[in-house]
């Protein structure tokens, strides 16, 4: 990339920042050469701080890093987009983004999977997920084996459609407690199907 860092009197270029799983937008900000390629040296989203007058890594204080994950320049080579993973909450408020929203990509799917990764946390006594996660990889992938058998059962009979919606969610919900067991998310998933999709 060809940066236009002195397009600008200051020789500042906004750097939006957006994460790179949820694809929501988390702040903004402003970087000079020198933090631009601190960013990427060092993998930590780092800022020039107007107010401080000097580099300004995100999180060095509070810990909240923004990892870097890949950053690209617009059309006019004037504006960047960071990719980041953010290590906690963005905003200083302690909000998830400077606008207040919650982090979490638009559909329910990504959110039970944030759920399932949290619940993971938990302990197996009051978290029926901890306790699948506590008995190991091969009683959660006999666990979607169960569920998908009962599924196939249920839509075989046709007899009761709230059954077989039951059975389908039970799958599905234990398929993505598989992928978080095998360290995937759901994301990584889609994009080979839409790979697939592109031949």
């Amino acid at each position: 990339m060809n940066i236009d860092f002195n397009k600008y009197a200051d020789g500042l270029v906004p750097a939006i920042v957006q994460d790179h799983l949820t694809q929501k937008v988390l702040m903004l900000g402003f970087m000079n050469r020198e933090a631009y390629e601190k960013s990427i040296q060092e993998g930590k989203v780092t800022f020039f701080s107007r107010s401080r007058n000097r580099l300004w890594t995100k999180g060095e204080e509070s810990g909240n890093f923004l990892l870097t994950r890949g950053i690209a320049a617009d059309c006019d080579q004037d504006t960047l987009l960071v990719k980041a993973e953010p290590l906690g909450p963005v905003c200083h408020t302690g909000a998830d983004t400077c606008w207040n929203e919650i982090n979490i990509r638009d559909g329910f799917l990504f959110e039970l999977e944030k759920i399932i990764a949290q619940r993971k946390q938990s302990s197996p006594e009051s978290s029926y997920v901890s306790r699948l996660f506590s008995q190991g990889i091969n009683k959660i992938a006999q666990k979607v084996g169960e569920e998908a058998v009962e599924l196939i059962i249920e839509a075989k009979d046709n007899n009761n459609e709230e059954l077989f919606l039951n059975e389908a969610a039970d799958l599905l919900f234990h398929y993505l407690i598989l992928v978080n067991a095998k360290g995937y998310t759901l994301q990584e998933v889609i994009s080979v199907l839409q790979k697939r999709h592109k031949k």
